[in-house]
């Protein structure tokens, strides 16, 4: 039977290549091909049975419901430390290119983001954001709203590239190094009991 990717309405509906190991993994009882994938929704980490010919790291991939032209099970969602080697050396990549590709859903972010507590507001998750990082982040978005990421490189000038920022983001959230997931959905113990 195959997995539920999650509950609630953010499914994945496409995944990119991390990995394709045409005969599995080492330690696995059967032969077969298995790929490693992380959605664009949510970067949720997945292993999947390919159908057809080999798939290619970097390659969308439709993991959706219904009819599936290159992947003919989802298996299981992981964890990062399940990820192959291979896999690790291609992530922040393939991270950075989905970011890169849906900028209006992360340029939103930096619009709309708010606090967590009274204490800590949510922008200071990403790396190298301060105190000094955020007031600046707020005081130009409250003049007027970011369009791009170059429009946010441009009017808060001491702030790193926003795409590094973010995949490096993710990528705490993925490794689970957070108690905040803002980016990304947490790998829950219940899910690691489902799967043992």
């Amino acid at each position: 039977m195959e997995m539920e990717q999650h509950k609630g309405g953010d499914l994945e509906e496409y995944a990119v290549v991390l990995d394709y190991l045409p005969t599995g993994r080492s330690f696995s009882a059967k032969s077969e091909p298995l790929v490693q994938l992380m959605g664009e929704n949510k970067f949720t980490l997945l292993e999947a049975i390919p159908k057809g010919p080999a798939l290619k790291v970097g390659e969308r991939v439709y993991i959706g419901k219904g009819e599936r032209d290159k992947i003919s099970l989802i298996k299981s969602r992981i964890k990062y430390e399940e990820l192959t080697e291979g896999a690790k050396k291609e992530i922040v990549n393939v991270i950075s290119e989905i970011i890169k590709k849906n900028e209006a859903k992360f340029v939103e972010l930096f619009n709309n983001a708010g606090p967590l507590n009274i204490r800590m507001h949510s922008l200071e998750l990403l790396p190298s954001v301060g105190k000094k990082h955020l007031t600046a982040i707020l005081d130009a978005r409250d003049q007027k709203k970011f369009e791009s990421f170059a429009d946010i490189t441009a009017r808060v000038p001491l702030l790193q590239d926003p795409v590094k920022l973010l995949a490096e983001r993710v990528l705490v959230e993925l490794k689970g190094e957070s108690r905040f997931y803002v980016l990304s959905r947490p790998y829950s113990k219940h899910m690691e009991e489902q799967h043992r």
